[in-house]
């Protein structure tokens, strides 16, 4: 590595690299065993989505890596600029769209256990996983209109807003259309992009947590624990990335002016919180299965094959009808 890298820069390129060899491992794992060693259920399809999201988004890390050790220059072209760009954020925020989904799921099972074992069906499940991806691919088309490559003074190439979309206008309309879409940006994927999904993750945890003490389960701690662990970690991983993302667009024009230097540094830092979420979720979402570390020693494959199919409700993806609720035990395979 040559001289003259930061602390900060060191630290984000160890982060990344970190990210996207747990990413693709993990991920990868759960979709070989979900994909292709495991029957369709609703569970499964959930989590072989989820971990799609992460893998593609893990996988593309190597070319944000290379791009941070040449300080922000491309070297790919403009054509991989755009879809590598509009690849990365959608799989991002696919992921976050997919974790709130399960929490739904996984809501709709607790509260109405009944219409679940009647309704939740691998054919409904199809059609209703598509809106995650739709949303996400809808937050992120400024990106194929807006992002291209450009160059600079010294010919550097760099991915980034394009600068000329606007046509032949003065530098300080372009410039003024600049920070205002960046503002206009920056608050939808704030609202869109974590607000709205970490309320509803908090919203159908809370309601199972309340429905798991109110079943007499409170002696049992452990699916509150990870409940609380899936909620902390969206929490802690997204909101700081957010939150300085949204503060660095909206302040965009006194940044540009040399103020506020502060907010880019730390975009960059806590972008690697954000995107270490990747490769936490198979750990929560899969590898916490009851007594995942016993099986584990036994086999791996069978270990996540198992723990994948864990449900919170009897419900197990068919349409059998069925009077019966949700026991304490069946609430403890969470």
């Amino acid at each position: 590595m040559e001289p003259g890298y930061t602390a900060p820069q060191i630290f984000t390129l160890m982060m990344q690299g970190i990210t996207s060899v747990l990413g693709i491992g993990g991920n990868g794992m759960v979709i070989w065993v979900a994909g292709f060693r495991m029957a369709r259920t609703v569970t499964t399809l959930c989590y072989l989505n989820l971990a799609l999201a992460d893998f593609f988004f893990t996988a593309a890390m190597p070319f944000i890596m290379v791009e941070n050790v040449m300080r922000g220059q491309w070297p790919y072209g403009s054509l991989l600029c755009k879809l590598l760009s509009f690849t990365i954020d959608t799989n991002l925020f696919g992921s976050v769209f997919l974790i709130a989904f399960i929490a739904l799921d996984r809501c709709v099972c607790v509260l109405h256990p009944v219409w679940a074992q009647n309704y939740r069906t691998v054919r409904l499940a199809k059609k209703v996983i598509i809106v995650p991806w739709i949303l996400s691919l809808l937050l992120n088309l400024p990106i194929l209109i807006f992002v291209t490559t450009s160059r600079d003074e010294k010919d550097n190439i760099y991915c980034g807003f394009n600068p000329h979309f606007w046509g032949n206008i003065s530098e300080e309309q372009i410039l003024q259309k600049i920070f205002t879409s960046f503002a206009i940006i920056g608050i939808n994927e704030f609202v869109t992009g974590f607000t709205v999904p970490m309320s509803i993750i908090a919203v159908c945890y809370g309601l199972i947590a309340a429905k798991i003490c109110n079943k007499g389960m409170a002696n049992s701690s452990r699916p509150i624990r990870v409940l609380i662990a899936v909620m902390a970690s969206f929490f802690i991983c997204w909101f700081p990335f957010q939150l300085f993302l949204l503060l660095f667009t909206l302040y965009a024009r006194e940044i540009d002016k040399g103020k506020y230097q502060l907010i880019p540094l730390l975009v960059h830092l806590t972008s690697t919180l954000a995107f270490f979420n990747s490769c936490l979720n198979p750990m929560l979402y899969v590898f916490l299965g009851r007594d995942f570390r016993k099986r584990l020693i036994h086999s791996l494959p069978a270990s996540l094959e198992r723990a994948l199919t864990e449900d919170l409700t009897p419900a197990r993806d068919t349409t059998t009808k069925s009077a019966s609720s949700p026991t304490g035990a069946e609430l403890q395979e969470m």
